[in-house]
């Protein structure tokens, strides 16, 4: 009982300072997985819900991640996984998987192109023949859309909606990245290159 006590103590004054790190490297990984399934020209899986924990066990699991994150060095943790399996990521990466071979054509002929923030952008509107013009802007808006909730997604899901910019900023240097060849990326404002 008096191991149990002095460890509990121990544990309590080893909360008191938390440093949680962003794992950059893992969450470049989950970037690129995230993205070439997004982009493989097969059809989308089917989504399974994931078995949920009860309550209890999300908070004693929370705990734990607590006390080992105190005896961890940062750099260990800077090699954690970044979780990219909820529910809200697996719909909205469904969407856009679906959404791909429509964007892909616009992004083979030119017209349409990733910017630096790693959002999609109509590069010349004019160059786009006029039956098109439409869907190709319902498309970008679509796109950028669930590009931003997804971003908003991965850091729900790992506890630190504070890695919102993080996890943008790791996505746009990633979607430039695995660009296709032929595909235009924005280099500076306005300023596009071929892949």
């Amino acid at each position: 009982m008096k191991k149990l006590t002095l460890l509990g103590a121990m544990l309590l004054t080893a909360c008191v300072t938390i440093n949680i790190y962003f794992p950059a490297a893992a969450a470049e990984k989950a970037a690129d997985q995230i993205i070439k399934e997004i982009q493989e020209n097969q059809p989308a899986k089917k989504i399974e819900p994931k078995a949920q924990a009860n309550p209890w066990q999300q908070a004693a699991l929370h705990w734990l991640e607590i006390g080992l994150n105190q005896i961890i060095s940062p750099a260990q943790a800077e090699e954690a996984d970044l979780d990219i399996d909820s529910e809200d990521i697996r719909r909205i990466q469904a969407k856009m998987k679906a959404r791909f071979s429509s964007l892909d054509s616009f992004y083979s002929k030119g017209f349409i192109g990733i910017k630096r923030d790693g959002l999609v952008a109509v590069k010349d509107a004019s160059s786009i023949p006029l039956k098109d013009r439409n869907a190709a802007t319902k498309l970008v808006s679509a796109e950028n859309s669930d590009r931003e909730e997804l971003y908003h997604a991965i850091a729900n899901a790992n506890g630190h909606s504070d890695w919102y910019g993080q996890i943008k900023q790791t996505f746009a240097g990633r979607w430039i990245s695995n660009a296709q060849a032929g595909w235009w990326y924005e280099v500076s404002n306005n300023n596009w290159k071929q892949k």
